[in-house]
């Protein structure tokens, strides 16, 4: 088999990112039958269909979507490898570096530990992703390519996604959110979020007779603290959703046996070496975290 060519390994991920061979083309600068001839080219090589052709596009084909997530991984490698030789000598970094993170850690966390990063490495330029804790997650944007490091919730029942490597952070427990001044706060309906309730949570929830179904369901924690605040019910949310949070939320511990979440970092053996990477997780070892986020030394 040869060797797929860098240029080859681009144009399948354009046209897995545009499913598309013409809009593909017109992202790269090149006419549709050309990348048509590279995409054959590249089954012909690897011996595979990549691309499944019809009046909806192009969509990957299972061995596609697995050449697509190597051909990034490689792609950014190539990047990498170009920017960290040009600054051997001189012990700077330049480059992208892609992080992916759920909206609380970054919002309340990154800021900070990004300010320090760039002022040692003003090379580096960072580019966060909200990236919403359901499913894969932020750890899959890293295992697909698409990120170099991941801010990631880890528990027991979830280990680190094969081919990543993770470190613990910080923990933060739960709280009771409801409206200031109510005087039965447990009685309330519940207002919930889809990230909430994930299996580091899912025991304690599922003990509590007395947190009913959830009446309203909202997409990020932003608009379910909103919610409580106008009195449409309570949540359960954890502390790192609270900061900030809006006039007229009351907090109400839920006592030593509150659920917690463990957060952490998720990224590449490849990418770990990188020196980016390095001073990223450096720095985010080191943070000063909000109040109500324990640090996790291991």
């Amino acid at each position: 088999m040869t060797d797929l060519a860098p240029h080859e390994l681009r144009i399948l991920v354009a046209v897995d990112r545009e499913q598309s061979f013409t809009a593909a083309a017109e992202a790269l600068g090149m006419s549709q039958s050309a990348v048509s001839h590279a995409v054959r080219t590249c089954e012909r090589k690897i011996g595979v269909l990549l691309f499944e052709r019809g009046r909806h596009g192009a969509r990957a084909t299972p061995a596609g979507a697995r050449a697509v997530v190597h051909a990034r991984h490689i792609l950014h490698l190539l990047t990498t490898l170009s920017a960290e030789a040009r600054g051997a000598e001189s012990g700077t970094v330049t480059g992208t570096l892609r992080i992916a993170a759920f909206r609380s850690a970054a919002a309340h966390v990154l800021p900070a530990v990004l300010a320090r990063l760039t002022t040692c490495h003003p090379g580096l330029v960072p580019q966060v992703r909200i990236v919403r804790e359901i499913g894969r997650g932020t750890a899959g944007e890293v295992a697909d390519g698409r990120a170099d490091l991941g801010i990631a919730t880890f528990d027991s029942s979830r280990p680190t996604a094969p081919g990543l490597l993770g470190g613990r952070l910080f923990e933060e427990s739960y709280a009771l959110v409801h409206p200031a001044g109510h005087p039965r706060p447990h009685s309330l309906p519940l207002v919930d979020w889809d990230e909430n309730c994930d299996s580091y949570t899912r025991d304690w929830w599922s003990r509590q007779d007395w947190i009913p179904a959830a009446r309203v369901n909202v997409e990020d924690d932003i608009a379910t603290l909103s919610m409580v605040a106008q009195g449409l019910g309570m949540s359960i949310v954890p502390r790192s959703a609270l900061i900030g949070a809006p006039a007229g939320v009351a907090v109400t511990d839920l006592g030593p046996q509150a659920p917690t979440r463990l957060v952490g970092y998720v990224t590449t053996p490849a990418l770990v070496r990188t020196v980016g990477v390095r001073a990223l997780i450096r720095e985010l070892r080191s943070a000063a975290l909000p109040p109500g986020l324990e640090p996790v030394r291991a």
